[in-house]
C-alpha cells in the first residue's frame, strides 16, 4: 500500500511505498563489545630463566578474545534463530507444504520397486502421531510435519497409480477393433489421429484388451465425429519406453493418460452408428464439447488459412496437430514454443482482456462504478471466461494447472486479498500435486512453477527494495516523452521477465530436452508484444463475436499478427546457433531446484543460503559421463559418436525421433548413414575389422555391420543370431536383433546385447573404458530392475519371451504358425 509522506524532508506530493513484509519488524542486532586497549609489550625471555607469569592485562586480552569468539558464535546462532522465527511469522511454513508434497511424490516415482499401501500409510500414521505428540516442541513438531507431508505426497502418488490402473497392451497385434471415438485431430501429414474407447475386438479376440487406444487413419468418413461408433482392422502397438536411459518415458505418460496402446488402421475405418443413446451423460457431454472444438477449429482454419490458421486453432481451442513441423522446430529453436501450448500466458491474457474490456465499459458509467465494486465484477467475469477457455481448449494438463493458479488469484481479488503472492502459488501447487502427483516429475510442471515462482519472488524482492523509499512525484512530460518512457518501461519489464523466467527454467529444459535457445531473449522481445497486443486480444474478441457471425475482422487481424510472429521466429531461427547442449547431471538439477526454493521463498538474509546450492549446481552440471553407444529398445537402431559432431547409425532410414533425441544428447550435428556392400564387392572385408580406423562409421555386408568408436572399441550389429560368431573374435560390443539369440561368444570381454534383453529392459547406453582394453564395456538399461505398473506390459511381448516374430500360417503346406 502507499500513503503520503510526513516530515520536513518530504514534499506534499511525495509517495512512500510500504511492503507487506515490513509489518514484521526485524529484531535489532546485538551490539559488539567495546574495543580493548592493547597491553604493553612484555620483555623478551632470557636464557635459563623460567617464563614469567602473564600479567593481568595479558590475561584480560586472552579472555576477551575467547569472549569475542563466543559472542560471534552466539550472535550468529541468535541471528539465525531470529531470522528463522521471522520467516515462520511471514508464513514460509505454508509455502513449504507443496515442496514437501512434491518431495514425497518424486520419492515414490523414484522407487526401484512398487510399494504396497501398508508402507506409506504406516509412515503417514507414525509421522502424524509424532507430530501430534511433539506440539510442545516447535522445532521437532515442524520436522515431523515435514515428514508427514512427504508421506502424504507419496501416498497421493500411490493412490493415483492405483486409481489409473490402465490396461497396457503387451505386444503388437493386428485385430478387428470396434470402439467409440473420443476425439479426432487432423495432423500436418494429412492423416487423422483418433482417440477411441475400445468396445470389442475380433480376429483375434484380445483377452486383455486396452480400454482406450490412439490410432491414425489415412481417411475417415465425413459423418464421423466424437461419439461415433466405428470399426476397422488396425495394428496395435504397445506404449514405448524411453529412447535412452534417463529420458522421457512414454509408457509412463500413457499409463496416467489412460492410453493402453497406439497404432494405425490398416484400412479406412467405417462408422457403425452415430446414435449416442447408449452413451452416459458425461460421455455425451464430452463428445458435444469435442465436436464443438472441431467445428470451431475448422471455422478458424477456413477463415485464416495456412499455417496461421493452424496456430490460431491451437491458441483458441487447443487443436495443434496440424501445425507444420518446420514452424514447430523454428519456435522451439527460438524459445517461443510456449506460445503454442495453452498455459498461464494465455489464461492471463484472456483474463486480462476480459477485465480490461469490462473495466473500460464500467468507466463509461461513473455513478455506477463509484457505488459498486466493479473490479470484483470484472474479476468474476474473468474467472468465468478462463473456465470456459479451459473447457473449450480440451482441459489439457498445462491449461488445467494454469487455470487453478489464475482462479486462486481471481478469487483472492473477490475477497480483497493480494492476487499475485507466493501463498496463492503454493495453493495452486498443492491442488495440482494432490490431484495429479505424476505431473511433478514432468517438464511442464517443473518449468511452469519454476518460472512463476521466480517471477513472483523477483517482484516481491523489488517491492521490498522500493518499500519505504520516498519518491518525488513524476514530472509532467510531453506526449512523446510519456510514450517513450512507457515503451522503455514495457520493454525493460518484458526483458527482465524473459531473463528471470529463462534463468529459472534453463537447467530443467536442458535436463528434459537437451536443448537451450541462445536467442530466446531477443525472440521473446520481438514476438511477445505481437502476441500480447494483437494475437491474444483479437482471439478473445473473435471468440466473443463468433456466436453472432461477426468474428471475421478479428480473425483477420489475428492472422496478420500470426504471420508476423512466424516471420520473426523463422528469421531468428535461421540465425540461431545449434541449440543441442548434451546431457547434464541429475544432482545439478536437484541443487538448482533447492536454490530456487530458498531464493524465492525466503524473505530475510536467509535467502543467501541459496548461493552455495546454486554454485554447487552450476559446478556439477558436467559431472556426467556421455554414453559411447546408444541402442534402441527394439534393437533395430544403434548409434555412436565418431567425432567432429558426427553420429554414426546402422540404418539408412533411422527412426527420426530417436535419432534427433540422440543427436542432442550426444551433441552431434549430422547423421552418418552406413555404407552397404554386397557379396561381390571386395572393398570391405570383415576378415580384417581391426584395420578400421578409429571413428569409422558403420560398414555393412552379409548381415553384419561394423563400426569403430574413437576409443578403439569395435561395435558389431547382426540381424540373425547365426552371424554372431563372426564378430566374437574382434568386437567389444555385439548387438543382436534376434529375440532367440544368446551369448554365443562366451567371452567376458565381449558384451552381447540381444533383442530379448532390450525388450525386457528397454533402450541401453554403453560405456567403454578408454584406459584399459581388458575391461569389458558397462551397459545401462532404461528399465532395469523390478517393473513398476507402467512397465508391467513389457514382459508379455514375444520378444521378451524369447520368441521369433509371429508368422501367419502358410495355407499351401498346412503347417501351423510359429
Amino acid at each position: 500500500m502507499t500513503g503520503r509522506g510526513r516530515g520536513s524532508d518530504r514534499g506534499e506530493g511525495a509517495i512512500v511505498g510500504v511492503s507487506e513484509r515490513s509489518l514484521f519488524a526485524t529484531p535489532p542486532a546485538i551490539p559488539l563489545p567495546s574495543p580493548l586497549v592493547a597491553a604493553p609489550a612484555t620483555q623478551p625471555l632470557q636464557a635459563g630463566l623460567p617464563a614469567p607469569t602473564p600479567s593481568p592485562a595479558a590475561r584480560r586480552i586472552v579472555r576477551a578474545r575467547r569472549q569475542i569468539g563466543r559472542i560471534s558464535l552466539l550472535r550468529l546462532r541468535h541471528g539465525l534463530a531470529k531470522a528463522a522465527e521471522l520467516e515462520l511469522d511471514r508464513g514460509i511454513a505454508f509455502l513449504l507444504v507443496p515442496v514437501c508434497l512434491a518431495v514425497g511424490a518424486i520419492g515414490y516415482f523414484s522407487l526401484a520397486t512398487e510399494p504396497d499401501f501398508a508402507k506409506p500409510v504406516a509412515v503417514m500414521v507414525l509421522a502424524a502421531t509424532c507430530a501430534f505428540v511433539s506440539r510442545s516442541w516447535p522445532k521437532t513438531h515442524l520436522c515431523f510435519m515435514a515428514v508427514l507431508l512427504c508421506a502424504l505426497g507419496l501416498l497421493a502418488a500411490k493412490v493415483e497409480t492405483w486409481r489409473a490402473g490402465t490396461r497396457m497392451l503387451g505386444s503388437e497385434i493386428s485385430t478387428q477393433l470396434t470402439g467409440r471415438v473420443v476425439s479426432l485431430e487432423e495432423m500436418e501429414s494429412g492423416r487423422i489421429r483418433l482417440t477411441m474407447d475400445v468396445i470389442s475386438t475380433a480376429r483375434p479376440k484380445l483377452r486383455y484388451a486396452p480400454e482406450r487406444v490412439r490410432l491414425s487413419a489415412r481417411k475417415i468418413p465425413p459423418e464421423m465425429t466424437a461419439g461415433s461408433l466405428i470399426t476397422g482392422y488396425a495394428k496395435l502397438l504397445p506404449p514405448t519406453g524411453p529412447v535412452r536411459p534417463d529420458s522421457y518415458d512414454f509408457s509412463f505418460d500413457s499409463y496416467f493418460a489412460g492410453i493402453g496402446g497406439s497404432g494405425f488402421f490398416l484400412g479406412n475405418p467405417t462408422v457403425v452408428a452415430t446414435d449416442d443413446g447408449e452413451m452416459s451423460l458425461p460421455a455425451r457431454l464430452f463428445s458435444s464439447i469435442e465436436n464443438a472444438r472441431e467445428a470451431i477449429a475448422d471455422h478458424i482454419r477456413g477463415s485464416i488459412g495456412g499455417a496461421e490458421g493452424e496456430i490460431a486453432a491451437a491458441l483458441i481451442v487447443g487443436v495443434r496437430a496440424g501445425i507444420p513441423d518446420e514452424i514447430n522446430e523454428a519456435m522451439r529453436r527460438t524459445g517461443i514454443y510456449h506460445i503454442i501450448s495453452i498455459s498461464g500466458l494465455h489464461m492471463a491474457l484472456v483474463a486480462g482482456t476480459i477485465m480490461g474490456l469490462l473495466r473500460g465499459a464500467f468507466a463509461l458509467f461513473p455513478d455506477f462504478s463509484a457505488r459498486r465494486p466493479v473490479k470484483k465484477y470484472a474479476a468474476a467475469a474473468a474467472l468465468f471466461s478462463i473456465a470456459a477457455y479451459l473447457v473449450i481448449s480440451g482441459v489439457v494438463v498445462a491449461a488445467e494447472r494454469s487455470f487453478i493458479m489464475l482462479a486462486v488469484m481471481l478469487i483472492a481479488v473477490l475477497f480483497d486479498r493480494a492476487a499475485l503472492t507466493m501463498r496463492n502459488l503454493a495453493i495452486s501447487a498443492i491442488a495440482v500435486i494432490l490431484v495429479s502427483p505424476h505431473e511433478v516429475v514432468g517438464p511442464s510442471f517443473q518449468m511452469s512453477f519454476a518460472a512463476t515462482a521466480a517471477l513472483v519472488g523477483a517482484y516481491a524482492g523489488w517491492a521490498d527494495h522500493r518499500a519505504g523509499k520516498t519518491r518525488p512525484p513524476s514530472p509532467k512530460r510531453s506526449l512523446p516523452g510519456f510514450l517513450t518512457r512507457k515503451f522503455l518501461l514495457a520493454t525493460g519489464g518484458l526483458a527482465m521477465t524473459s531473463i528471470i523466467a529463462g534463468s529459472a527454467t534453463a537447467l530443467f529444459a536442458i535436463w528434459h530436452f537437451q536443448r537451450v535457445s541462445p536467442l530466446s531473449l531477443f525472440a521473446n522481445l520481438a514476438v511477445m508484444p505481437i502476441v500480447s497486443v494483437v494475437v491474444m486480444p483479437f482471439a478473445v474478441l473473435s471468440s466473443l463475436a463468433m456466436p453472432f457471425g461477426a468474428d471475421g475482422p478479428f480473425l483477420y487481424v489475428m492472422g496478420k499478427g500470426l504471420t508476423a510472429m512466424i516471420a520473426v521466429s523463422s528469421w531468428i531461427s535461421e540465425r540461431s546457433p545449434i541449440d543441442g547442449v548434451g546431457l547434464i547431471s541429475q544432482q545439478s538439477v536437484l541443487l538448482v531446484a533447492v536454490a530456487l526454493v530458498i531464493a524465492t521463498m525466503a524473505t530475510t538474509w536467509l535467502r543467501l543460503a541459496a548461493l552455495p546450492f546454486a554454485l554447487a549446481g552450476l559446478l556439477t552440471v558436467s559431472d556426467i559421463r556421455t554414453p559411447d553407444v546408444l541402442i534402441s529398445e527394439d534393437a533395430r537402431l544403434v548409434a555412436l559418436p565418431i567425432g567432429n559432431g558426427e553420429l554414426a547409425v546402422n540404418r539408412e532410414r533411422p527412426n527420426e525421433f530417436a535419432a534427433d533425441n540422440w543427436k542432442r544428447a550426444l551433441v552431434s550435428e549430422t547423421i552418418v548413414k552406413p555404407e552397404m556392400f554386397d557379396k561381390a564387392d571386395g572393398q570391405f572385408d570383415i576378415a580384417a575389422p581391426t584395420d578400421l580406423p578409429q571413428g569409422s562409421p558403420f560398414y555393412c555386408r552379409e548381415g553384419l555391420c561394423l563400426a569403430r568408436h574413437p576409443s578403439g572399441a569395435i561395435v558389431a550389429y547382426v540381424e540373425d543370431r547365426k552371424n554372431t560368431w563372426k564378430a566374437c573374435a574382434f568386437a567389444d560390443l555385439i548387438v543382436v536383433n534376434d529375440a532367440t539369440a544368446y551369448d554365443a561368444c562366451h567371452n567376458p570381454l565381449v558384451v552381447v546385447v540381444t533383442k530379448r534383453q532390450l525388450a525386457r529392459k528397454g533402450s541401453a547406453a554403453v560405456f567403454f573404458d578408454p584406459q584399459s582394453a581388458t575391461t569389458p564395456a558397462v551397459i545401462e538399461f532404461a528399465v532395469d530392475g523390478p517393473y513398476r505398473p507402467w512397465h508391467e506390459q513389457r514382459k508379455f511381448s514375444r520378444e521378451a519371451r524369447g520368441l521369433p516374430p509371429y508368422k501367419k500360417p502358410d495355407k499351401s503346406d498346412g503347417k501351423p504358425a510359429q
